[in-house]
């Protein structure tokens, strides 16, 4: 598994529900742009990934609240993909405040999609480190 990558973001007023908690589904958002975040960083554009005929797909994603959010708050939001033998893998994410209080945690099993075929490719890694300008950004 590759360090972390992290991306900050501030919590915005309109992303918070009527009791001012950041609403339960923008932490999805958050996790979802810190992993397009961190394929650029890689070297992955989705531009890429839809040359090459794939997308990559969530499968089922796990979140803990740990402590509230609130509009103003600025979040750390890490993402690190674990990879396991076959179609799927895992991508292990945290959001914290900048004080260091843990926020949520996020875990969530991913996949490729073959766009064609509308299956999963057999091995995600094989791409990942055929598009990647730097496949250690993914632990590869």
């Amino acid at each position: 598994m590759a360090e972390p990558f992290t991306v900050r973001i501030q919590v915005r007023g309109y992303e918070t529900d009527s009791q001012g908690h950041l609403n339960q589904s923008v932490y999805l958002q958050y996790a979802e742009h810190a992993r397009w975040v961190q394929l650029q960083h890689g070297g992955i554009r989705q531009a890429d990934l839809l040359a090459k005929g794939v997308g990559p797909v969530a499968l089922e994603t796990t979140i803990r609240y740990r402590r509230e959010l609130r509009a103003g708050d600025e979040v750390d939001v890490s993402c690190a993909f674990v990879w396991t033998e076959g179609k799927t893998f895992r991508i292990e994410q945290s959001i914290h405040k900048t004080d260091g209080t843990l926020a949520a945690e996020l875990t969530s099993a991913g996949g490729l999609m073959d766009l064609k075929e509308r299956k999963l490719v057999a091995d995600p890694r094989e791409y990942f480190r055929a598009l990647a300008s730097d496949p250690r950004a993914f632990g590869l």
